[in-house]
């Protein structure tokens, strides 16, 4: 904890960098692309679209009475985030070696830039979630409020596994197909398509190590329930969270002396 205190302010001395790189990462993401910002709108959309008819139609997946479209999309909204935050940010050091070999500055920039690009496609796709939750006339009340510490725990999640594939992928180059591949099987290992309930009470505990369980069951529970969340996941899921970033961060602090070498 103290290594990230300590470097903090020298991150926030180069938030100029910060906000150009971050604002770069945007522009080249979709470069040359006819439906450019529509791009993250359309990827939760679609799924959400394609789980609704497989999963609710056909395999009839329970949604705890929930209609299932936005039971479905509750979940691939933030999912959709975190996977495209990694996919960008475990790249992020190797996409961006001439800068690394010419000036020095924190090199945790760059997933946290990556990080932040995929963010803003996160408030665009929310739009449509906001339009949802009016269609099925979904109450919102003060429980609202939780929304904020979860997302705050979904991005340092976020940002620490990042720190770590991003560190790892300049020695490893494998990174880039076991992320995808990963992220697949994690996403059936979460409750996205599915709720907690269907999992049996014996193995509860365990299906909660898995720190995005916490996390998506809690949006559920605070926007489409109206309830304050799962203290008991949410608690798991920030204790595995403090975990991951600390030490992935110390990993990438000790790594990035190597980056110039390497890359």
């Amino acid at each position: 904890m103290k290594l990230i205190l300590k470097n903090i302010n020298e991150i926030l001395k180069y938030r100029e960098l910060l906000i150009s790189i971050t604002l770069r990462e945007i522009k080249v993401k979709y470069k040359q692309s006819i439906l450019g910002m529509l791009w993250s709108i359309l990827q939760p959309l679609l799924m959400m679209i394609v789980f609704t008819i497989v999963f609710s139609k056909f395999v009839r997946v329970p949604s705890d009475g929930i209609p299932y479209p936005i039971f479905s999309y509750s979940a691939l909204l933030p999912w959709s985030f975190f996977v495209t935050s990694l996919s960008f940010a475990s790249n992020s050091i190797i996409n961006n070696a001439a800068l690394i070999n010419k000036i020095y500055f924190p090199r945790e920039i760059f997933p946290i830039s990556a990080i932040l690009a995929a963010f803003v496609d996160f408030l665009i796709a929310s739009v449509i979630f906001i339009v949802m939750l009016f269609l099925y006339q979904v109450s919102i009340n003060i429980n609202i409020v939780y929304v904020i510490p979860i997302l705050f725990i979904q991005i340092a999640l976020t940002l620490g596994i990042a720190f770590f594939t991003s560190a790892v992928n300049v020695r490893f180059r494998d990174i880039k197909y076991a992320v995808p591949l990963f992220m697949q099987l994690w996403m059936y290992a979460s409750p996205i398509i599915y709720p907690i309930s269907v999992v049996p009470e014996r193995y509860r505990f365990i299906y909660s190590l898995n720190p995005m369980t916490g996390i998506i069951d809690s949006y559920r529970k605070v926007i489409l329930e109206g309830s304050s969340p799962n203290f008991q996941y949410l608690g798991i899921s920030t204790i595995i969270t403090l975990i991951i970033v600390l030490y992935s961060y110390r990993y990438f602090k000790i790594a990035e002396k190597t980056f110039a070498d390497i890359i």
